[in-house]
Order: structure tokens, then sequence, then C-alpha cells
């Protein structure tokens, strides 16, 4: 979370009375609902596999509304979806999204981005190829990129 206060304008603060928040749990897996949900929103960081500084940041960005970077609008021009690779029960990640770019490049460094794996039926087989050089390294859950910072700045421009 240090990441957001030093970088972004997003603040976490410890709940007191607010009726909207974020309760962090150990559940099973690492998930989090699509923006702001109302209530007690859970964001799932189970400790043994998620309590790892880009997972943690990867659900904390869904929380604030941020979908993967290979569901975009404009996905087709920078990635091909290996359709047949990927497990069905899992298609649902892949799927083209309507999403505000804000004007921000398509990011294959990004925290919210999978690797070319993610999901696949067998070890190995390619679910997400990068166009045109397919030699782009793609997915890292090191930490946010700039751009990841940047989309996060826009967004709360607006409010």
């Amino acid at each position: 979370m240090s990441t957001f206060h030093s970088k972004t304008c997003i603040r976490f603060v410890a709940r007191s009375t607010q009726t909207d928040y974020i309760s962090i749990e150990n559940k099973d897996g690492c998930y989090s609902s699509l923006g702001r949900t109302g209530g007690k929103q859970v964001v799932s960081l189970n400790r043994y596999g998620c309590v790892y500084h880009g997972i943690v940041q990867h659900e904390l960005n869904h929380a604030l509304g941020f979908y993967h970077e290979q569901t975009r609008s404009d996905r087709d021009q920078y990635v091909k979806i290996n359709w047949e690779n990927i497990s069905p029960d899992m298609a649902y990640n892949f799927q083209k999204q309507n999403t505000n770019n804000q004007n921000t490049p398509y990011d294959y460094g990004s925290v919210m981005h999978y690797g070319r794996t993610a999901f696949s039926i067998q070890p190995g087989l390619e679910t997400i190829t990068p166009i045109p050089d397919g030699t782009v390294e793609i997915g890292q859950r090191q930490g946010m990129s700039n751009t990841d910072i940047l989309r996060i700045n826009k967004l709360l421009e607006l409010y």
C-alpha cells in the first residue's frame, strides 16, 4: 500500500465509521470485486500465495475499478488471445471490455497484465501473444508500472 501512498493520490486509512470500505481478508485465493461495490468490499489475499507486492497492487487496482490490461477495448492491436489454449472456465478473464483507456498507451508491463500462459489448458501453451513483436515480455507482479500509476492519478483527477 505504501506505493499507492507515495506515487498516487490514493490513501488507504484504517476504517472507523465508514459504511463503504475495503476489507482485506485471508480467504481462498487472490481476488477482488471490480470497482466500488458499496458496504463491505472484500479483497482476498490468501497468506500462502497472495501476499506479494505486485499481487496486492493488482487486487487493489481491481477494487479501484481497473480491468486486466489484456481486456482493453483496443487490445486486438497489441495482443492476440489464443482462445483454444484457455481453460474454458477462465475465459472470462480474457473477454474484451468497453474500457476508458484515458489516452494512455497499451502497457505490456502493467501489473494488471497477465503473462503469456495464464490459465492455459496445458503448461507452456500461450494464451496471450503480443503483436506485432511476439518477443515482448508481458505480465509481471513486481509492482505497478509508471503507466499504472499515471492511470490511477488521471482517474482521480476526475473526482
